[in-house]
Formats: C-alpha cells, structure tokens, sequence
C-alpha cells in the first residue's frame, strides 16, 4: 500500500468511536476512504473539528453556490499548488457543473475560463487573499459588491478562501497524497 502521509497513520480499530463512524459513512458513499480522513486522523478530536467546519462550509447553500465554492477551492489550491485538493476538489466540481474541462481550465488560469462576471470577482478576490492578503484594503471589497454581494456573502466568501488556505498548507507541509480514484472520477 502507497504511503498517503509523511505521518504514521492510525489504524482506524484504534479511533474513537466518532471518528471510525466518520470514515465508515465516507467509505460507503465513495466507496473508498479518502486519504484527508485517514491522514488527519493521526488527532481524531482535530479531524471532528476541521470536518464539521468544512462540512459547514461547503455542503450548505449560503449566499455563494456549490459551484461557486468548489471554483474557489480549486483555485486556492492551484496557487497553493495543492495536489491533493487540486484532485479532489475539480472532481467535485466535473461533478457539479457536469464539465470535464473547466476545472482544467480554473487549475492553469482561471482568468480564461468561460465563466461570469461574478465568479470572476470571486476568484479574483480569493487568489488575492491567497497570495497577497497583506496588501488588502477595502477597496478590494467593491468587485463583489458590484456583483451584488453583501458583507455575509462577502464573510463567506473569505472564510472559504482562508478554509482551503490552511488545508492546502496542513496536506503540502505534511505530504498527504489523495486517492488515485479521484483523478478520473466524473470525466
């Protein structure tokens, strides 16, 4: 079996009960166990925490869309240079969006993908966080306020940003490598 973390992972016998649920339940619906889930097990109580603001973030429908979400983690990661969210994440979104391309497209260059005005603002104010939040100001508030967000949409918007911002740096720093079957799943 290929090493999935730099990290000596746990057997999943030896969780809290909690945690074995959570695999188990990820296992039945993928049919596998996604690497995140085993990796971060290594601190069960850490992994509950992270999973169900992750789940918050990204399963409910706010003021950003499913696939507005999944855009921006695609494109946080592709600048974090991610392997294992660039993975998992444009497969999710192939899957929402039902196109095989325009992950591709978001992973090398977003500002060529054939996308709106809106999630353009979106991408452009999240790479910005990404990569140059230090030089922020307000003003950088205005695009998206032009698209007809307001501050909670704004709010969640930055706290996707920052949610794949941390991870892309937790799975780079510590070697984890996603599941093979999330490359091909939804071409």
């Amino acid at each position: 079996m290929e090493k999935t973390s730099w990290l000596k992972i746990p057997d999943r016998q030896d969780l809290p009960k909690d945690t074995q649920n959570l695999i188990n339940k990820a296992e039945e619906k993928f049919g596998f166990v996604p690497n995140v889930l085993s990796n971060f097990s290594i601190n069960p109580e850490h992994l509950m925490k992270w999973f169900n603001y992750y789940n918050f973030l990204m399963q409910e429908d706010y003021q950003l869309s499913r696939r507005e979400r999944e855009m921006i983690a695609v494109v946080v990661s592709a600048e974090n240079k991610c392997e294992y969210c660039l993975a998992t994440h444009s497969s999710y979104l192939r899957e929402i969006t039902k196109d095989a391309i325009l992950p591709d497209i978001l992973m090398h260059n977003y500002r060529r993908a054939e996308i709106t005005k809106r999630e353009k603002a979106l991408l452009d104010f999240a790479v910005k966080m990404t990569n140059e939040s230090f030089k922020m100001t307000e003003a950088d508030l205005k695009p998206l306020k032009e698209q007809g967000l307001n501050d909670q949409g704004i709010g969640e918007l930055a706290q996707v940003a920052a949610m794949f911002n941390y991870t892309n740096r937790l799975l780079n720093a510590l070697g984890w490598k996603p599941n093979q079957e999330y490359y091909g799943m939804h071409r």
